[in-house]
């Protein structure tokens, strides 16, 4: 992220922190070691829908890395409060936990719960210049977090150099439109009714020009040369009758999670 966005970045990370704690994102230890399986509280549908996608990622991505060269080295990116980074510890993985929040609400700040002991590091950094040396790292996921991104080209070509050739870089949980218009209509609206949303907050939140959404073709774009593959994941019912509930309620397209992974030449 360009030096130029310090003054948003700061106020930025104070006013999301305070907004994740107002949706219901602190969690004790005890919910936090049960993530991404949440059995209650505001939060536990979307945690139903992102136990799915870790499930498959695990089972597709992880597993099979681990089967070719045992215990990996990788980098979550987005790690917030560590529990996907705990969840490959426990499997004997290592790595950094990396995150540009160290808050005690659902960032780095409260990682600690889980990654204390682990072969995990806490480290708070931006994507686009993560400090680790070239080709040096297994696998790169961007957990719920690629969509944070300032400059897709710029975070993905980082990523890039810092997995190994036969490595991966692999997309957990954000935002995917079939068309660009799809999600335009996805940012427009969350302007529209960000007073409403986010309050006072709603200037700073809204002030960093994060990219919001992926598309096939923007993925394409961004990584030339660099073949991506998605990995349909299936959701909980309520999930995939979405775009069929926004069709007869003739609302806006919904976005679409899954697994999206490519390897590294």
């Amino acid at each position: 992220m360009s030096a130029s966005f310090a003054p948003a970045l700061d106020r930025f990370r104070t006013d999301y922190a305070a907004h994740r704690a107002s949706e219901g994102r602190a969690l004790d230890e005890a919910k936090l070691r049960s993530l991404p399986w949440l059995v209650s509280g505001p939060t536990v549908r979307q945690w139903a829908v992102r136990a799915r996608t870790f499930e498959a990622f695990m089972a597709q991505v992880v597993r099979p890395l681990a089967r070719a060269g045992g215990s990996l080295n990788i980098l979550d990116l987005g790690a917030g409060n560590g529990w996907l980074a705990a969840r490959l510890a426990a499997e004997g993985h290592r790595g950094l936990a990396v995150d540009i929040r160290d808050d005690n609400v659902d960032g780095l700040g409260a990682a600690g719960m889980l990654l204390d002991g682990t072969a995990f590091e806490p480290l708070v950094a931006s994507f686009d210049a993560l400090p680790v040396a070239d080709a040096s790292v297994d696998l790169a996921v961007f957990n719920a977090a690629l969509h944070y991104s300032t400059d897709l080209a710029a975070t993905l070509a980082e990523a890039a150099r810092a997995v190994r050739p036969g490595g991966a870089i692999a997309i957990l949980d954000s935002p995917f439109y079939f068309r660009e218009a799809q999600g335009a209509a996805m940012v427009a609206e969350k302007h529209r009714t960000a007073e409403l949303r986010f309050g006072t907050r709603a200037e700073s939140l809204l002030a960093l020009p994060f990219i919001e959404f992926l598309t096939r073709d923007r993925l394409r774009e961004a990584s030339p040369g660099v073949r991506w593959r998605r990995h349909r994941v299936t959701y909980p019912l309520w999930y995939e009758l979405r775009p069929l509930r926004a069709l007869l309620r003739r609302e806006r397209a919904p976005s679409r999670f899954d697994l999206w992974v490519a390897e590294v030449a």
